[in-house]
């Protein structure tokens, strides 16, 4: 690895000790024993938990495995079964929901899971989610996996780039060529329909309305990092560059849209669901470095963002993070917001055993 491949961890603790730090921090501050599931809140009062955000409850899922994977910690793991459970009791006993999208999440969580313990029943249910998703495809605008249930010819892109990424690495994971087609044909059309061809920049949704037209107001590092992260997984699976080369454009014309040209900063996506959405951008962002750590453009903003993060948009006693990585926690942050924070350490460590971060 070159100079040029490589950049340098801040001199202080290394990624992977903050990244022990920020995940003790979810635990203590979020975790509900009574519930095996995370709060909504921190601090938690009454009506705390009275909505189930079934899709955050499935990157609290992602972010164990992230700390098992790094780890291997016998505890950890114990909570994934807990959560497997309560995510399951919380659902009614079922696993399926009304909201594509959501249900890949889940599915994607539980993969991963599998893939890092072994458990039989976490692949189960990643499948069992996989065989409801694909209903969701129609050819309402073409094609795509609609949002949600009830509502069939809205297309859009949180329902279907991450149901690339899930069919890619199905298929990776198990070699069926099935799920590779799918993959294929659901990147297909979220090119076709929801990716500037100028520049790469990824739209939101397409006939939201019941009007045929594309949300391209609608700027958010969500839709960015699953199409980053759908590119990825498709060169991994197929060993085809073009993949790779979607997701550096899209990264590149991220970077140009969506960070502050003063700081490099990520904007604030407020609290509640927008608060995910920083840290899905950046998971995936850092797979793109892991597979091509070449992709210095990608590793700045990274660092940039997570050594902000760090500095100044962590309370230090809470081991919280705020959903600006500029500033400090508000008193009480949601679920979602602390997850994007804890989410984008892990990352950090991950590339710095990888050899791409230096360890001072």
């Amino acid at each position: 690895m070159t100079d040029t491949q490589v950049s340098e961890s801040p001199k202080t603790d290394s990624w992977e000790k903050r990244a022990d730090l920020a995940f003790a921090g979810l635990m203590q501050q979020y975790w509900n024993r009574k519930l095996n599931l995370f709060d909504n809140l921190s601090p938690c009062h009454d009506l705390c938990n009275e909505k189930f955000h079934y899709w955050w409850q499935a990157h609290g899922v992602d972010t164990l495995v992230d700390a098992y994977e790094r780890t291997g910690d016998s505890e950890t793991k114990n909570y994934l079964a807990k959560m497997f459970q309560g995510i399951l009791d919380r659902n009614g006993g079922v696993w399926p929901n009304d909201f594509y999208d959501d249900m890949e999440w889940l599915a994607l969580a539980w993969l991963r899971a599998y893939d890092a313990t072994g458990e039989e029943s976490y692949k189960q249910a990643a499948v069992l989610l996989w065989e409801d998703i694909k209903t969701g495809w129609n050819e309402e605008q073409g094609g795509g996996i609609a949002w949600r249930k009830p509502q069939l010819d809205y297309k859009n892109t949180p329902a279907n780039a991450p149901a690339v990424i899930l069919a890619a690495r199905l298929y990776q994971q198990f070699g069926d060529a099935d799920d590779l087609a799918w993959a294929k044909k659901i990147y297909d059309w979220q090119k076709a329909n929801l990716v500037d061809p100028d520049t790469g920049f990824v739209w939101d949704g397409k006939n939201r309305e019941g009007d045929g037209k594309i949300d391209k107001s609608w700027e958010f590092t969500y839709c960015q990092g699953v199409y980053i992260g759908a590119g990825v997984e498709l060169y991994r699976a197929t060993g085809d560059k073009s993949y790779l080369a979607d997701a550096e454009r899209t990264a590149h014309a991220s970077k140009l849209r969506l960070t502050s040209p003063i700081t490099g900063m990520l904007p604030s996506e407020s609290n509640g669901d927008g608060g995910l959405f920083k840290g899905i951008f950046v998971r995936y962002l850092a797979e793109l470095v892991r597979v091509d750590p070449s992709q210095r453009e990608s590793l700045d903003v990274l660092l940039t963002n997570a050594s902000s993060l760090w500095t100044y948009g962590r309370d230090e006693q809470r081991q919280m993070f705020s959903k600006s990585w500029a500033s400090t926690p508000e008193p009480a942050e949601d679920l979602s917001v602390d997850l994007s924070g804890v989410m984008l350490l892990e990352r950090m460590a991950v590339l710095e055993k990888q050899g791409i971060l230096k360890v001072n």
